[in-house]
């Protein structure tokens, strides 16, 4: 199993950044799948979820309204638009795979390997 997350990048403050989680050797279509980051000196935190199920899809109150999740199952790959980013998402950001909720570091069954983000102020 492979989660190959890319798109990271510098971005100045209120810029935007598209992220990409190219899976391989699963289907994400059987799995919720998800994103988290870790900052300097800080846990990992959970940051958007997309259930397989109707999409349905949860953020962190700390993004909501900013960061967009999607995936296209045709492509077997997960998306996640930054959008009017801050100073304080500079983090690198992990895509994740559950069969549970994937919205706890401890329960995720699988990992991508992350991609940089860094935002300028």
């Amino acid at each position: 199993v492979q989660l190959q997350a890319s798109g990271g990048g510098l971005v100045q403050a209120g810029g935007s950044l598209r992220l990409s989680c190219a899976a391989s050797g699963l289907t994400i279509s059987h799995y919720v799948m998800g994103w988290f980051r870790q900052a300097p000196g800080k846990e990992r935190e959970f940051v958007a979820r997309i259930a397989w199920r109707y999409h349905a899809t949860y953020y962190s109150d700390s993004v909501k309204g900013r960061f967009t999740i999607s995936r296209d199952d045709a492509k077997n790959t997960m998306y996640l638009q930054l959008d009017s980013l801050k100073p304080e998402d500079t983090a690198v950001y992990y895509c994740a795979a559950d069969n549970g909720a994937c919205d706890r570091v401890q329960d995720v069954d699988y990992w991508g390997q992350g991609t940089q983000v860094t935002v300028s102020s």
